[in-house]
């Protein structure tokens, strides 16, 4: 315990380990890559057992704001990116395809994670986690409306539904393991859980790193414009929504502005053609980057508070 309690008092550490791991260890990344569903269900579970089902359930209040929330972020911001280029006439570019699945996805794994690294409620994020995954079958359909030609909408419905049995699944076992094992589970018990879930992240990135390396012997230059695109897409969308919300004195800022930049938008690459999806591959890796790098470089965002 002690081991995984230092390592959760350097958690920034590890994720920063976790990247530069992705890129200098290729045939690693390539092997994990093909582990990354197993890991992300460990990850929830780690993370239901640290929050616990009470502390998720604490407030019921929570739920309206939440599903407000989730319909902002994965259906308001999207479908207004997507008007505007449809009224300017401008064609869907790489870049614009990206900006609108990011906008479009729900939280990624890791956000309630993130929280804890920087001083925020982890149960906001959770939450957000699985009802934007439930609602996700229902906001796409608007977005994919506006993208013809752009893939089957029905394929989205179908990976959105096996993430949700997934994140339901693994956060009802952690759930469990809480209430049978640990129900009071003690601060020394926190830190240990949070240690581990630092080593599983920084393991997840490994494999999510897989196509970083080809593409900066391929070409760096492209690399290098995604990599820009994706730190002022990921960071700006935080920026923004932390900044509203801690205006409107919203006590789940943090949870909620961290999940506003961290998005899970691969699970629409089952959906879209090799073609549309060709150049995100490395546009997904180069998002790792903004995503693990959140508790480091925005920690003085979020302490303005």
């Amino acid at each position: 315990m002690t081991a995984l309690i230092f390592i959760a008092r350097h958690g920034k550490v590890a994720l920063i380990c976790g990247l530069l791991a992705g890129l200098l260890l290729p045939d690693i990344a390539q092997v994990l890559r093909w582990r990354i569903p197993e890991l992300v269900a460990l990850l929830l579970l780690l993370t239901a057992f640290r929050i616990g089902l009470v502390e998720t359930l604490s407030n019921l209040a929570e739920l309206r704001r939440t599903v407000l929330a989730v319909l902002i972020l994965q259906l308001a911001l999207p479908v207004g990116v997507l008007l505007i280029v449809v009224l300017l006439g401008l064609p869907v570019t790489p870049l614009a395809l990206a900006l609108v699945l990011v906008m479009a996805a729900p939280s990624v794994t890791g956000s309630a994670n993130f929280a804890i690294l920087l001083n925020g409620d982890p149960a906001p994020a959770l939450r957000l986690l699985i009802l934007g995954t439930a609602l996700l079958p229902l906001t796409c359909i608007p977005v994919f409306a506006l993208l013809p030609g752009f893939g089957d909408i029905s394929d989205v419905m179908i990976a959105a539904l096996r993430l949700l049995v997934v994140i339901l699944a693994a956060a009802a076992l952690g759930f469990a393991l809480r209430h049978w094992y640990a129900p009071d589970l003690s601060e020394r018990g926190r830190k240990a859980t949070d240690g581990l879930t630092m080593i599983v992240l920084a393991v997840v990135v490994i494999g999510l790193m897989s196509a970083v390396r080809p593409a900066f012997e391929n070409d760096p230059v492209e690399l290098a414009f995604w990599v820009v695109v994706a730190f002022a897409l990921n960071f700006g969308l935080q920026a923004v929504a932390y900044l509203t919300l801690r205006r409107r004195g919203s006590p789940a800022a943090t949870p909620l502005a961290i999940v506003a930049g961290n998005r899970n938008f691969a699970l629409f690459f089952v959906a879209l053609s090799p073609q549309a999806t060709d150049p995100l591959l490395i546009f997904l890796g180069c998002y790792q980057f903004p995503m693990y790098l959140t508790p480091t470089l925005l920690r003085r965002l979020y302490d303005s508070r």
